[in-house]
């Protein structure tokens, strides 16, 4: 009867994940109903809605080191050059590299992506329908979730099959056919997911997803300095294009 444990475990694997995938679009759903109908976003709203809080800290780095405010080395370091912050975030990386003026670019990234001003900026999102709440989690998380569940359930019932039989107990077959229920749920959640919720954003609502969308098209009718911020705050640091810059990156992605 081992078999019939193995199904009860994928049967709670799938349930749980599915409910988290359904809880998240949910939330993503009532975040549309609280849409402001705002027609713009600021770079620092698109990269948390593209990447959440460290994406809001890289793209931070990334303008200060381009203003020469802030020395990036390759080895991983940051300097501050100007200690004069242009707003709240600003303030939060400078605060995040300390007194010294001197830290390696991990600590302070993960520093500056838990900082007030990056909270704050979360919040007016919600509030604005933009972005749906940190507690009910993301659709890309739930999508992970599922997608991690399909995989148990499918090694789960490879074993099931392999266990040697009992006598009167289920055919290999018959067994297979068991697990094939809460596998095809998980594949039937993705399958809806795909259709209603496709691209996965970081907690972007559909609200918010469509502003990122708008913003992308209208890349090349910025000036340049704006085309590449614009395009951290979408991509992440993979869209630097300064060698300097990106071999900094390169060392924190080596550190952590």
């Amino acid at each position: 009867m081992l078999w019939v444990f193995l199904l009860l475990a994928a049967g709670v694997l799938v349930g749980v994940a599915c409910f988290r995938l359904c809880r998240a679009a949910v939330a993503a759903a009532a975040a549309e109903r609280r849409d402001t109908g705002r027609n713009s976003l600021t770079l620092y709203e698109t990269a948390f809605l593209a990447g959440g809080p460290v994406r809001v800290a890289d793209l931070t780095l990334v303008a200060m080191a381009r203003d020469r405010r802030l020395l990036l080395a390759r080895t991983g370091w940051a300097t501050v050059v100007d200690p004069r912050g242009r707003d709240e975030v600003e303030d939060s990386v400078i605060a995040a590299i300390g007194p010294g003026g001197t830290r390696r670019m991990a600590p302070v990234r993960t520093a500056a992506a838990a900082a007030e001003a990056v909270r704050s900026l979360a919040d007016r999102l919600v509030a604005a329908g933009l972005a749906v709440p940190e507690r009910a989690g993301t659709v890309a998380d739930g999508v992970r979730g599922v997608r991690s569940a399909a995989v148990a359930v499918a090694g789960l019932g490879a074993v099931a099959v392999v266990l040697p039989g009992e006598e009167g107990g289920p055919t290999a077959a018959l067994t297979a056919a068991w697990f094939a229920a809460p596998l095809a749920l998980a594949l039937g959640c993705l399958l809806i997911a795909r259709m209603e919720a496709h691209p996965y954003t970081w907690r972007a609502s559909p609200a918010g997803h469509r502003l990122m969308v708008s913003l992308g098209r209208r890349l090349d009718e910025q000036d340049e300095a704006t085309r590449h911020l614009a395009a951290v705050a979408l991509h992440g640091v993979r869209a630097v294009r300064d060698p300097g810059l990106r071999a900094a990156f390169a060392a924190v992605a080596d550190e952590e």
